[in-house]
């Protein structure tokens, strides 16, 4: 089931990467904002409404998301070192090769979120929920030993969320 589930996330990113949107949001004619090259490290996108959001290739490291609304939102090569993303709702978001080392993802909710390739070396996940998210097993086994907490939206466990043994 693990290995389905993997190999349909990888055809996820191909989709996303090929067509450039979201197969849930490919025939939706709300518009998606891209941040494409963003280089902008102090931008404060804290409380946004970022919904279907692109940022490929975008530095975004130290920049504040806290409490943004980044459902469905496309991380594809960022750099979020030292972001702050405290309570952001990424879920079906897509992060894709991007570095969210000492990050704070604390109380953040990643639900069915793809985050493949993704480095998450040092971030703080206290209360984060990644239920039925794709992450490389090898940054599961590093997050869980540090992952503590009670997501405060969704109420679910975050070593449950990440399978933690």
């Amino acid at each position: 089931m693990c290995v389905l589930k993997t190999v349909i996330s990888v055809l996820l990113a191909l989709v996303v990467l090929i067509t450039g949107a979201t197969p849930t949001h490919a025939a939706s004619s709300a518009a998606i904002r891209a941040y494409d090259d963003v280089e902008d490290t102090a931008k404060n996108y804290a409380g946004q409404n970022l919904v279907r959001s692109e940022f490929g290739d975008s530095n975004l490291q130290g920049a504040n998301f806290s409490g943004a609304d980044l459902r469905g939102a496309v991380f594809n090569g960022a750099k979020l070192a030292n972001a702050n993303l405290h309570g952001v709702d990424f879920s079906d978001g897509i992060a894709y090769i991007t570095d969210f080392a000492n990050a704070d993802l604390s109380d953040a909710i990643f639900n069915s979120a793809m985050l493949l390739k993704s480095n998450f070396k040092g971030a703080i996940v206290t209360g984060a929920d990644f239920s039925d998210a794709a992450i490389d097993r090898a940054q599961v086994l590093a997050l869980c030993q540090t992952a503590s907490g009670t997501n405060p939206v969704t109420g679910v466990d975050t070593r449950e969320s990440l399978g933690c043994r």
